[in-house]
């Protein structure tokens, strides 16, 4: 076919729309980060922000409210709201913890940025561990413990705290804590705690990947740790239960095994029970790795928490550090097409499943310590107790108590492991169920008539923590949508 010059020009000129419109309009390719080199020792934010400012605004977005709540049973990081009180919620909490600081004020976490201002507002029996409790909130926690020595762990937390600069005094998690100052690499800024733990489990902190770094950094703060005790019960030490574990495998019943046999962790007195108890926190790392889908699929915390997005011209990781529920759940999709919806849905249902059964360990495990309280006050009465059934059943009671608490603690409320979270709770059920059997069997022996049904008088627990009990929000209270703690 032969064109006039007119219809060439017509041509070339449609040819090149077309390839403005299919070419042109595509966004640009994010622009890669060129590397700015902080001074060594800076830990002022703000610094660093000059250099990497979109990254420092983000990080500036964890003080702000945020509408959206984690999921039926935590707020969002709201920095305006009264968060979750946790013992409002599940009641039974109150009366396993009595005689212990979370006994009296245990709520649910807000953003980082509330790291420090959280711990000055709650109640100071929650300070009593001293300086040691600065060791994860504070970039300041490193110069502290190698200048200090042994006194930054027994010195009171508010002396401890004022050696910190005035303006910083209540600076949460800074850049400092996970990057590296010349090259922005990540890198563990707590050798005293998880560097330790890692060499401990015969893992060398410098053959991590970059993916694994992506969760180590976070395995800086969001495990379970121990306070050594000495004889005056003053803190002198602190670790990670993670000894008889190995990388990917941080089980629940090596954390008990580890916190059980070393008598300088029990740091409180349970008063239902009179034992000496030891304590697990946020255990949300050694949850997640343990063998959970996620996990094995190569997934890391920053992976789910601080997903990748566009700033400007710049791909950067979203520094707000948040659920992908307050996120639209744009970090699932990036795995999967399902719509964000169903994928939130999906995320509720395990977390219902969880608590139904939290709710039945937690109120099965409240019943035992009820009848450890029946069964000493026989005891003072001069009763004849049974010492074998009494220390099977102290023993299984103590198996139970600390499953429950594992998963009370841990802040994905199951959906970080189902599976595993789902055999915990079970496990915890089946232990407290079987020292119930052996204390019944006890009191029957010793002429004591036991009742079907234990009092476990939940509400003089709840009530004992006087004004802090205020402190829970009725608009956020928590539904029990199985129904079942009617039940117990």
């Amino acid at each position: 076919m032969i064109f006039s010059d007119n219809k060439k020009r017509i041509f070339v000129c449609l040819v090149l729309s077309a390839l403005i419109a299919l070419f042109g309009c595509q966004p640009s390719k994010p622009e890669p980060r060129q590397t700015v080199v902080i001074p060594d020792g800076e830990i002022n934010p703000e610094l660093w922000g000059k250099a990497y400012n979109e990254e420092y605004e983000l990080w500036k977005k964890t003080e702000d409210p945020v509408s959206a709540r984690l999921s039926k049973y935590k707020t969002g990081m709201d920095g305006s709201a009264i968060s979750v009180d946790k013992l409002s919620e599940f009641p039974y909490m109150a009366l396993l913890f009595n005689g212990w600081g979370f006994g009296v004020e245990y709520n649910e976490p807000r953003g980082h940025a509330y790291m420090i201002r959280d711990q000055l507002e709650i109640d100071s029996s929650r300070l009593k561990a001293g300086g040691v409790c600065l060791s994860c909130k504070t970039p300041y926690a490193p110069g502290l413990q190698k200048e200090m020595g042994s006194d930054y762990y027994r010195k009171p937390f508010k002396e401890v705290l004022n050696k910190i600069p005035e303006k910083d005094r209540t600076l949460g998690v800074a850049c400092i804590d996970c990057h590296n100052n010349r090259d922005m690499t990540l890198q563990i800024s707590r050798g005293f705690t998880l560097v330790k733990a890692l060499q401990g489990m015969g893992k060398d902190v410098n053959t991590l990947s970059r993916q694994e770094m992506r969760s180590a950094v976070c395995a800086q703060c969001h495990v379970t740790y121990n306070i050594n005790k000495d004889a005056e019960g003053k803190s002198v030490g602190l670790y990670f239960p993670w000894q008889n574990s190995k990388w990917g495998a941080i089980t629940v019943e090596d954390i008990i095994k580890k916190i059980r046999s070393d008598e300088t962790v029990k740091e409180w007195k349970q008063n239902v029970t009179g034992f000496k108890m030891g304590y697990i926190r946020h255990p949300e790392f050694e949850f997640f790795t343990n063998n959970s889908s996620h996990f094995k699929a190569g997934a890391s915390c920053a992976d789910c928490h601080m997903p990748y997005t566009k700033a400007g011209v710049y791909k950067i990781s979203d520094h707000r550090v948040m659920s992908p529920i307050q996120n639209e759940m744009r970090a699932c999709q990036q795995c999967h097409a399902a719509n964000p919806g169903w994928l939130k849905e999906r995320v509720f249902a395990i977390q219902d499943r969880t608590v139904s059964m939290m709710i039945r360990s937690g109120y099965a495990t409240a019943t035992v310590a009820k009848l450890f309280e029946i069964t000493h006050k026989a005891r003072d009465e001069g009763r004849p107790i049974d010492q074998e059934l009494y220390n099977k059943a102290k023993d299984y009671y103590e198996e139970a108590f600390y499953r429950s608490l594992f998963m009370g603690a841990e802040n994905s409320v199951g959906f970080h492991n189902p599976t595993e979270g789902m055999r915990i709770l079970g496990d915890a059920v089946a232990f407290a169920t079987k020292s119930e059997a052996f204390l019944r069997q006890l009191l029957t022996k010793a002429g004591v008539d036991v009742p079907i049904k234990v009092d476990l008088e939940i509400m003089k627990y709840v009530d004992q923590r006087g004004e802090k009990k205020i402190r829970f929000n009725p608009a956020l209270e928590y539904k029990d949508p199985m129904g079942l703690q009617g039940r117990f």
